[in-house]
């Protein structure tokens, strides 16, 4: 019996993990379809900034109440997950908590997870609360209906099971322990390690050892099976942001937020037209060759760049940019939250597209206009206020660009305003409708 469930244990977790791997590697394939970016300069500000900005949490503070518990969580489940790795161990092996020949050290281990399982059960149901039943404004948006407000809350009963069978778990076993149950009296139950689960004890007087141990072993089987599904929901999930944060905020811009990337060679068209002492025939010096691209901006997600991709994976979906967006607050269509989602959505049609035809073709649809439409992006003010909010690093100001460039570039299609205002920086230098040589006119007038 004990081999059968030795070998039932290592092909669910073959399964598990290869599953896993599998989607690893259609995600990868996936931001592949972007157009390659270098941004591997300056490796140690790029990592000090990952830790400080992923690891550290820093901006996730800034919104205090959601920012600590956000850090309970994120905590308690990387601490709580050590535990995973004895399980794995028991689980081919067919041990029971092989860890505990540590001792007093696995007593302290044991309640410490305990600790962090509680917090982060009553951290788990705040969310809840906050995203239910009261009314915050960056949980309203029209792009959280359906799917992407199920998947977050199914998240949070996901998270709950997974610390109650936990806790379950420790319970049943401490009280075998305390009945000197065989293989079960071994295992550490020093009065004390199970600060929590102590308290679930009444619940399981007058039960038989035989039935404490299904209930020990139920528990631990679907928490251990419960984490590997976890593992493979979050490619569907916006709980993706768990793995991506880290390399997101690493391949994330380092200059200033308000510098915008330039084309060389479209600045270099407009020197000759704006710049008198411009040498037409000056030559690029090395390392600055000008490159025309083959296109304009961007179109549809094979034009982004792979970091930009990436970001729209990485998207949590809590809508801190939409909420600091003037342009949303003042009644505007734009919700930078939902530039990433749209994102994120053609690039999976694109990914299944790939799947099921090996190749991309053609099927109609673009991300312009398909999934996010003009007057979404031209309501944008460029204020970097979105960019600014994400605590992963992420930047949608970056794809509204390039929409905008593609749309003026490309398709001459900019809105009548902008088209005016250009005209007049062509033709005056400025965009003002005034001739250069009246623009003191008005110094003349009494």
């Amino acid at each position: 019996m004990q081999i059968l469930a030795q070998i039932l244990f290592v092909i669910a977790l073959v399964a598990g993990i290869g599953f896993f791997v599998r989607n690893l590697r259609k995600l990868i394939r996936n931001i592949k379809v972007g157009r390659p970016i270098d941004r591997k300069d300056n490796p140690g500000e790029r990592f000090a900034k990952m830790a400080r900005v992923a690891f550290g949490q820093s901006k996730m503070v800034k919104r205090p109440v959601s920012g600590i518990l956000h850090i309970i969580v994120y905590l308690g489940f990387i601490i709580i997950n050590i535990e995973v790795l004895e399980i794995i161990i028991d689980g081919i092996f067919g041990t029971h908590r092989i860890l505990s020949f540590m001792g007093g050290f696995y007593s302290f281990l044991i309640g410490a997870f305990e600790i962090f399982a509680i917090l982060v059960l009553v951290g788990v149901i705040i969310f809840w609360i906050r995203r239910n039943l009261i009314n915050i404004y960056r949980f309203l948006g029209r792009e959280l209906k359906g799917w992407p407000k199920n998947d977050a809350n199914y998240i949070l009963y996901f998270e709950m099971v997974l610390m109650f069978l936990f806790l379950t778990m420790n319970a049943a076993d401490h009280q075998l322990q305390i009945n000197g149950a065989a293989n079960y009296a071994h295992a550490g139950g020093i009065v004390g390690s199970f600060p929590i689960s102590q308290f679930m004890l009444p619940l399981l007087d007058g039960m038989s050892n035989s039935a404490l141990i299904i209930i020990e072993r139920v528990a631990w089987w679907l928490h251990i099976l419960g984490i590997l599904f976890f593992l493979n929901y979050l490619y569907y999930s916006k709980h993706l942001h768990i793995l991506l944060a880290f390399p997101n905020v690493y391949f994330s811009k380092l200059t200033p937020l308000g510098k915008f990337d330039n084309l060389e060679s479209v600045t270099r068209e407009v020197k000759l037209m704006m710049d008198p002492d411009a040498d037409p025939y000056a030559v690029p010096a090395e390392g600055e060759e000008e490159e025309v691209p083959e296109k304009f901006g961007a179109s549809d997600v094979m034009d982004l760049n792979q970091v930009q991709l990436l970001n729209a994976y990485t998207c949590t979906e809590c809508g801190r940019c939409t909420a600091e967006c003037p342009a949303n607050l003042t009644g505007k269509l734009l919700s930078p939250r939902k530039i990433m989602m749209d994102t994120r959505d053609r690039i999976e049609e694109v990914g299944q597209i790939l799947s099921e035809k090996g190749k991309f073709e053609d099927d109609g649809k673009k991300l312009l206009d398909d999934h996010i439409l003009r007057e979404e992006i031209w309501a944008c003010t460029s204020c970097n206020a979105c960019v600014e909010a994400c605590p992963v690093g992420i930047d949608p100001l970056s794809i509204i660009t390039d929409l905008r460039r593609y749309i003026v570039m490309e398709e001459t299609a900019a809105p009548n305003e902008l088209t005016v205002a250009m005209s007049n920086i062509e033709n005056n230098g400025a965009p003002w409708p005034y001739n250069q040589m009246d623009r003191l006119n008005w110094a003349e007038e009494k």
